[in-house]
């Protein structure tokens, strides 16, 4: 074996804003890849790409405006599908760009209205009295598992 210190050749990538690089930086972006994605997209290292947004602020403008161009495109075909009659899409445009929100109540407008504490009120009589199927009396220790049969006439009645 050879003693002798070997030499392994190594030449370090420079790290530039090319427009190369840039516009790989900016498709990706627009494609909405984030991150570490991001940067082996665009042909880098992570750690290349974070030096580079910190040495050169091009890299971190190709991907703001590939982020924002795609937004734009998104924007454009919700906007055109809600013109053209789409009530999903018009309704998304609503909420998320006017803050708009429908109403969560519904009115209700009845010409007679039913009390609700008064009916309970009514139920809760009928327990007590042990009033049952019109008015007829049922003893309160039977069974409570069997009903009382119904006659020919309630039968009839109803």
């Amino acid at each position: 074996m050879d003693d002798t210190f070997r030499s392994i050749p190594f030449e370090p990538r420079e790290l530039k804003a090319t427009p190369d690089v840039l516009e790989k930086i900016y498709a990706a972006a627009k494609l909405g890849i984030k991150g570490d994605a991001l940067a082996f997209a665009a042909g880098l290292l992570p750690i290349e790409y974070r030096r580079l947004t910190a040495l050169d602020k091009a890299a971190s403008i190709a991907e703001a405006k590939g982020r924002a161009d795609s937004e734009v495109e998104a924007a454009a075909v919700v906007r055109n599908a809600a013109m053209e009659g789409d009530s999903k899409a018009a309704m998304a445009l609503l909420t998320h760009l006017h803050d708009w929100m429908p109403k969560q109540q519904i009115n209700i407008d009845v010409k007679s209205q039913i009390s609700i504490t008064a009916a309970l009120q009514e139920a809760e009589s009928r327990v007590i009295e042990g009033r049952i199927l019109q008015g007829e009396v049922v003893a309160l220790d039977q069974d409570r598992h069997t009903l009382p049969s119904l006659t020919q006439e309630m039968v009839n009645a109803s």
